[in-house]
């Protein structure tokens, strides 16, 4: 039983294309490729960097130099991030649940922070004038 397929207004036999079939179908493919080419390119140069305003916070990040991290941070306040092993990335906020990207990672942390709270400012917290006095196992 044959087989035949409409490429351009000639049927051709499915098992067999001829020159004139695949010489049709380059500019179409080159064309795709290209395009594919471009967007890859023009994701990349918007992964280096992100910045907006979201539900009232400032949030903005930058790629780390070293080691693919990022730096963000909401209203001027560093966000903690973790990559995880499936390339999700996790906050310190709302580390229970995996995001695709930084930037979505951290809208979430700002809706789990809500209107009125900030991100902590890890130098206020640090107390070394007692180094550990009253923590900890003493002999």
């Amino acid at each position: 039983m044959a087989v035949s397929v409409d490429v351009g207004g000639e049927p051709v036999d499915a098992g067999r294309v001829s020159r004139r079939g695949v010489l049709r179908g380059l500019p179409a493919s080159a064309a795709a490729l290209a395009l594919a080419a471009l967007a890859t390119a023009s994701r990349r140069a918007e992964a280096d960097a992100f910045g907006e305003t979201y539900r009232g916070r400032r949030i903005a990040g930058v790629r780390a130099a070293a080691g693919g991290g990022w730096r963000v941070t909401v209203d001027g306040r560093a966000l903690h991030l973790m990559r995880r092993a499936d390339g999700s990335w996790l906050s310190m906020v709302d580390h229970y649940c995996s995001y695709p990207t930084p930037l979505t990672a951290a809208r979430a942390a700002v809706d789990a922070l809500g209107p009125g709270r900030q991100l902590r400012d890890p130098a206020a917290h640090l107390d070394m004038t007692n180094e550990g006095a009253g923590h900890g196992v003493h002999a």
